[in-house]
């Protein structure tokens, strides 16, 4: 049943990405791409990894998604019309990173062994220090805010610092406009 639910949280997965890509209307993309954060969310927590489905539903679905809603603010509801040739270069490329990814993933150990190399040396280590050295009874916990704490603040600062980015971009094209006394497009309906 796991199996299935998986399968089917994938598929409305793949399902999202096509429509992303087909639609032409700015605001649709965007609620696609909350929409596609959240099914991910989904999926995570079906796949036990709780904690990474909250950092996706919070920052895919909500920060993300605020943030080009902001965006949308400042530029137009549609994407501009343009010839559209089909490259097949882009298609490619994708097809062969997804085949030495597969590829890469043969040696891995089963889901779930015991003998998995990273269950043998770095647990082990984490679940004793856990009780001794940092004395929180949640080990997930323990590990994100003390064995991981950098990282988490290294994680911060690159979300921060690219909200700052993309707000110092679009304060810079506001005051280009101005400066050459060209006002914004008139947003369709």
């Amino acid at each position: 049943m796991e199996l299935l639910i998986d399968i089917v949280l994938l598929a409305i997965l793949g399902i999202i990405a096509v429509a992303i890509l087909w639609t032409r209307h700015l605001f649709v993309a965007t609620m696609l791409s909350g929409a596609y954060s959240l099914t991910s969310a989904a999926l995570l927590v079906a796949l036990d990894a709780v904690d990474v489905a909250f950092t996706e539903a919070a920052v895919g679905a909500g920060i993300s998604t605020v943030l080009m809603l902001g965006t949308l603010t400042l530029t137009r509801r549609r994407e501009k019309a343009t010839n559209r040739r089909v490259s097949i270069g882009p298609l490619l490329l994708v097809i062969v990173t997804g085949a030495l990814l597969i590829y890469g993933t043969v040696d891995m150990p089963a889901f779930g062994d015991p003998n998995a190399p990273a269950l043998l040396h770095v647990v082990p280590e984490y679940l004793a220090g856990t009780r001794d050295d940092i004395q929180i009874p949640n080990i997930v916990t323990a590990i994100l805010a003390s064995y991981r704490g950098f990282d988490t603040l290294g994680e911060t600062a690159v979300i921060f610092t690219a909200g700052v980015g993309v707000l110092l971009l679009l304060g810079r094209r506001r005051e280009e406009d101005e400066e050459a006394g060209t006002r914004r497009p008139e947003r369709e309906a």
